[in-house]
Formats: structure tokens, C-alpha cells, sequence
């Protein structure tokens, strides 16, 4: 089969044909996820790495510079368990170019080292999902090269064969076949081929993602599964890929772990995502990370209690029952520690950081949500909801806002509202809260988003500090107000403005006085406007908590709607020590 050569620039774009394939088929893929876990985001998953593959890749001058490029492109926008497989894949294809002609028998050699790779990355290999039909498109070529004379014939051949493979992948796991499905990833991976052969045609394709024909619900999530699909970027010297599998096999499962001695992909399925990024640190800089909730996720594809999508950042505090009763998505920022960053209340809580905060050198930051990874979360969301409310912290506070309406701008097909809270902690909570209720109540996307604008005027936190020296060492306050309010041996509360601007909005000598005149406060608008919910947070202070909830109870004939330890964000602004009350109040006036 002398005619069997792949050019470089042939190598180049059937990769990238084959990555447009599996990105127009992405929500036929995320209908039929129910394998490890029904999370309905196999596609999503392998939608973002293909993406990675167009956007990174390059065209080398020779084919091992061009599969090198594609393989660190897959790698570093791999999602998902079958989209780490599928990265191992083209990683291994990568590793074994050792010459600068592919033909026919060192394509199939490609192939054999490719499904090794993939199959060394998974810590616990099953049949009937993407390993399957990748070590069958490997014995297919290998098979027909002896029955044809021309590389499309054979490619062709291997293909149907391979989707014959993929036919019989509910024989393997019950699962798949209880609900009359293939395998996502598998099916991910024969789409791939698909769209590699035709660029072998001289054909090329358009992305246009499909709508899904299957309309699948899965009863339940099964006991013993683990909720947080989580990933990690790990970045360091002499890696061992190895040894951090075996280690890691211990926090959950569904482990892959594929990359090299530099740059290291891992996806856990764990209950304990912060223990996992706490192992993981100690071999080096984790640059990128991505927890999932599988559970919400399941709830989206199949058990949706509502229409309409709720969606907050991780600063809005709010109690994790009320989260999951109300189905809000709740989206972590990102904090910078250690040279390594870690997701708020998912891979760093704020009991550890509260252990941490005060030995830090170099004092932590907060970064608006990654562009990429935002889209990532609304291309899952829009396949399942076509209304969705986002509710953020204040605008003056952070770039998160701005961050959500850059990324709801891609999905027009969806109606996206982004609101800007123009608060932060228990006032977004508590704002939050109140949207949660109002889409439970079934009224429509503009009253509620209508109503919800409006009383964010309405909401209001205030903020009694132990210290203020968090609040200058994470820039909140200057060093030049700062330093004057410590020298008088101050004690300020802290408030946001009508424009959602962080304020000193009282200065007392005590924090007695301070806790008084936050009462005050309360009584006034109580009295004035009535009080319609309030909530209690603290940073590492429930002693200071329990004081205010039965303080205001006495004052207000009610008890708090909740009370809860603030977000790592949050404490690392405020300090230990720190209570602050939010409430909404009735009126508009």
C-alpha cells in the first residue's frame, strides 16, 4: 500500500476535522452520558479539549512537531474522564513518532502505542467504554491492511468495523444497556474517526452543533458514587506519573492520570476535593483545576425541578442544604496561595485557610472566573436549560460579573441574565435565596430577574472586624485608612455602598460598641421598613454568631434564616474573628 502516506500538513488537519466532528456532536454525546456517572457532560468534556486542539495546536515543520503540538494542546484542555483518556491517546500517538515518513505500518504502530497509553492512564480499566473501541480501531487497521490496497478502503473498513465494536458496548456494562445506550466516550471517540477520514477525502466540515435525539432520564444516582468530578493541571519537575497514581487511588474513583515528567493531567472522582489538591501541591504548581459537581449536574440531565437555571459565584454565602434544595449552581472563584490556586469551598475550605493565613508571605488574591472555563459551564447548562439567571458579587468588587456576561454572550440560542448583586456574602446569600424561592413559586424569567434588580437595593450587609489588617493586606482598605483607624484603636464596621463599593460605614472604640450600633441599625430599619430575611456569617467566630442570632431574635421576634461560616474569598478580606449580619428589607422606600 505504497499510497498510505500521511503528509504533515494531512496529519494537521485530520486532527482537526476530527475535532470539529466531535464538537458538532456534543449534545447528542452529553444525552446518552450515564457512564461512570449520568452527569449528562461527556460532550461538553470532550467539546472543550477539541476546542483546545483548534485554538492551541499549530502546524510544525515536521509531523512530530505538529503531533507534539496537538498532544500538549490536548492535555492542557483534557475534561472529563473520557477526555483524559482521549488526551493519554494522542499524547502516546506523539511519544512513539520517532521518524519524519508515516506510513501504513507506522501508522498502525501510532495506533498500538496510542491505546497503550490510554490504557496505562486509567487506574481501574473497563470494557464497553472508549479503551474498547480504541483497541479495536487498532486491530481493524491492522486486520485490513491485509484485504485492501488503498488507505481510504482501509480506513473505511476499520471505521464501520469500529462502529460495530461500538454497537456492542452495552454487552459490557448493564448500565449502557438498561437504558439503551452506548457508550459516550466510545461514541465520542468513533465520531473522531469519523470526521479523521474525511479530511484523508480532501472533504472538511463546519461546526454545527446538533441537536440531541435522545431524550434519556436516569432514575438516581447510585449511593456509593462520589459527587465532585475533579481535575487538576499539575506543572513540575520529574514527575511520577506513576507514583502519583498509586497514591491518589486512595481519595476515590474513576482515576486517570496521563501527561509527562512535566505537566500532569489528573481527574478523580472524590468527596474530598481539597484533600486531593492538598496531596497534589506538594509535587508542584497546580495551574489550572476544575471541580465538578456531578451531583447538580445529574439533577440538570435528568431530574430538573425547575425551568429555569440559578446560577451564583462562590462568594454568595448560602448555606449548602439551601444549595441543593433550591438546585443552584454555584460557580467557585478562584484563590491564589502558595504559588498554587485553589477553588473557594471545594479545594480549599475556610477552616484550612484560617490554619494558613497568618504564616503566608506572600498574602493570597482572588481572580475573576477563567473565560474558558466559564464557557465550558454555560455549554453544559445550555444544553439542558434554555432560561438561566446568573446573580454575582458586586461589580465594584470584582471582575466576576463582567466575566459572566462575556461568556453569556457566546450562547445566544439562551436567555442569560447576569445580575450584579451589588453585595457580596450573606447580602448576595440572602439575594439568591430569594430568587431560588420566586423560580420555585414558577414565575417567569423577567419578574423575577425584574424583582431581584430592584432589591438589590434593598440588601445590605454589615460587617463587624476584630482586625482590620486582612483588610489591608488584601488591598480592601488602604494602608493610609487603615493605618489611621489603627492607630485610634478603632473598631469600624464595614458596609457597601448604593454602588456596591466596600465603605467604612461606622467607627467605634469597642467591638461591644460595634455589635450596638449594628443592632441599632437593625432596630431602625425593623421599625422603619420592617426586616423581610437576615442571615448571620463569621469567619472562624461562631461564639460572636451565636451573641448576634440571639441578640437580633429578641430584637426582630425571629430567628435568623441561616447562620454559616463565610467563603475563603470572604475571610481572606475580613479575619478571623469577623461577624457580619445581612438582611433585605421590606420595603422600597
Amino acid at each position: 500500500m505504497s499510497s498510505f502516506i500521511i503528509s504533515n500538513e494531512l496529519l494537521y488537519k485530520s486532527f482537526i476535522i476530527g475535532a470539529k466532528q466531535v464538537i458538532s456532536e456534543k449534545n447528542g454525546l452529553n444525552s446518552i452520558n450515564v457512564f461512570p456517572v449520568p452527569d449528562g457532560d461527556t460532550g461538553t468534556n470532550l467539546a472543550s479539549m477539541m476546542n483546545a486542539i483548534i485554538e492551541r495546536s499549530k502546524l510544525g515543520q515536521t509531523p512530530k512537531e505538529t503531533l507534539q503540538s496537538i498532544a500538549d494542546a490536548a492535555i492542557i484542555g483534557a475534561r472529563g474522564n473520557s477526555g483524559i483518556i482521549f488526551a493519554s491517546y494522542i499524547s502516546g500517538l506523539s511519544d512513539a513518532l520517532d521518524q519524519e515518513l508515516i506510513d501504513l505500518d507506522t501508522f498502525i504502530s501510532l495506533t498500538q502505542k496510542a491505546y497503550q497509553a490510554a490504557y496505562h492512564s486509567i487506574n481501574t480499566p473497563v470494557e464497553g467504554t472508549m479503551i474498547t473501541v480504541m483497541r479495536a480501531w487498532m486491530n481493524a487497521l491492522n486486520e485490513f491492511k491485509k484485504a485492501t490496497g488503498e488507505a481510504i478502503d482501509l480506513l473505511v473498513k476499520s471505521y464501520e468495523y469500529v462502529k460495530e465494536e461500538l454497537a456492542k458496548t452495552p454487552e459490557y456494562l448493564k448500565v449502557l444497556k438498561d437504558n439503551h445506550v452506548v457508550d459516550a466516550g466510545a461514541k465520542g471517540f468513533v465520531h473522531f474517526i469519523e470526521g479523521f477520514i474525511k479530511a484523508f477525502k480532501g472533504e472538511d466540515l463546519v461546526i454545527e452543533v446538533h441537536e440531541a435525539v435522545e431524550d434519556l432520564h436516569v432514575d438516581h444516582l447510585e449511593d456509593s458514587q462520589f459527587r465532585y468530578c475533579t481535575e487538576a493541571l499539575l506543572r513540575g519537575k520529574q514527575l511520577d506519573i506513576d507514583h502519583i497514581r498509586t497514591e491518589l487511588s486512595s481519595y476515590g474513583d474513576s482515576l486517570v492520570v496521563a501527561g509527562n515528567e512535566r505537566t500532569v493531567r489528573v481527574h478523580i472522582h472524590s468527596d474530598q476535593p481539597d484533600q486531593v489538591f492538598a496531596y497534589l501541591d506538594q509535587y508542584g504548581q497546580i495551574q489550572e483545576q476544575k471541580v465538578d459537581d456531578m451531583k447538580r449536574q445529574f439533577e440538570a440531565a435528568n431530574h430538573r425541578k425547575y425551568p429555569i437555571a440559578l446560577v451564583t459565584d462562590s462568594i454568595a454565602d448560602l448555606p449548602v442544604d439551601l444549595v441543593d434544595h433550591y438546585q443552584v449552581h454555584q460557580y467557585p472563584i478562584t484563590l491564589h496561595m502558595n504559588h498554587s490556586e485553589y477553588l473557594d469551598k471545594v479545594t480549599i475550605q475556610s477552616t484550612r485557610f484560617y490554619e494558613l493565613m497568618d504564616s503566608l508571605e506572600v498574602y493570597p488574591t482572588s481572580s475573576q472566573p477563567n473565560g474558558k472555563s466559564l464557557e465550558n459551564f454555560f455549554s453544559f447548562l445550555t444544553t439542558y436549560y434554555k432560561e438561566i439567571i446568573v446573580i454575582t458579587v458586586s461589580k465594584e468588587m470584582s471582575g466576576t460579573y463582567q466575566a459572566f456576561v462575556e461568556a453569556a454572550n457566546k450562547f445566544p440560542k439562551t436567555k442569560i441574565k447576569v445580575i450584579n448583586s451589588k453585595q457580596n456574602s450573606g447580602a448576595e446569600g440572602l439575594l439568591v435565596l430569594k430568587a431560588a424561592k420566586l423560580i420555585h413559586e414558577g414565575l417567569p424569567m423577567d419578574t423575577i430577574v425584574d424583582t431581584i434588580e430592584k432589591m438589590t437595593t434593598k440588601a445590605k450587609i454589615l460587617v463587624s472586624v476584630k482586625t482590620i489588617k486582612y483588610m489591608i493586606r488584601s488591598g480592601r482598605l488602604t494602608r493610609l485608612s487603615g493605618t489611621i483607624v489603627s492607630l485610634m484603636h478603632l473598631k469600624p464596621v464595614i458596609s457597601i455602598d448604593e454602588d456596591g463599593k466596600g465603605i467604612i460605614m461606622m467607627k467605634t472604640l469597642s467591638t461591644h460598641k460595634a455589635d450596638q450600633k449594628i443592632f441599632d441599625h437593625i432596630k431602625e430599619i425593623h421599625q422603619k421598613h420592617g426586616i423581610e430575611s437576615y442571615a448571620i456569617v463569621h469567619a472562624n467566630a461562631e461564639d460572636r454568631a451565636s451573641f448576634y442570632a440571639s441578640s437580633l431574635e429578641s430584637l426582630l421576634g425571629e430567628k435568623p434564616t441561616y447562620i454559616m461560616d463565610i467563603s475563603t474569598v470572604v475571610a481572606m478580606n475580613a479575619g478571623i474573628g469577623t461577624v457580619a449580619v445581612a438582611y433585605i428589607r421590606k420595603d422600597p422606600s
